[in-house]
């Protein structure tokens, strides 16, 4: 199910990242959520919610690194 806020974000994603990080998680699991509507486009046997949350994270690792603090800090 797609997210209209980031607070209906999973708690764990919202303790985890700063507020930009949760709106580029928010937006990419939205897109990814229409992207992999059809099975045939995930891997295996991975749900529709799997692959957002997948594609979610892989595009806040884009611009966001977890520091030697276990926080999430832009990347320069």
């Amino acid at each position: 199910m797609p997210y209209s806020r980031n607070e209906d974000l999973p708690e764990a994603v919202r303790k985890a990242l700063p507020k930009h990080a949760e709106d580029i998680y928010r937006a990419a699991y939205n897109s990814a959520w229409d992207q992999y509507e059809s099975p045939s486009k995930r891997r295996g046997k991975e749900s529709r919610e799997e692959a957002a949350h997948r594609v979610a994270w892989a595009a806040v690792k884009d611009k966001y690194s977890k520091g030697d603090d276990d926080k999430w800090h832009p990347d320069d």
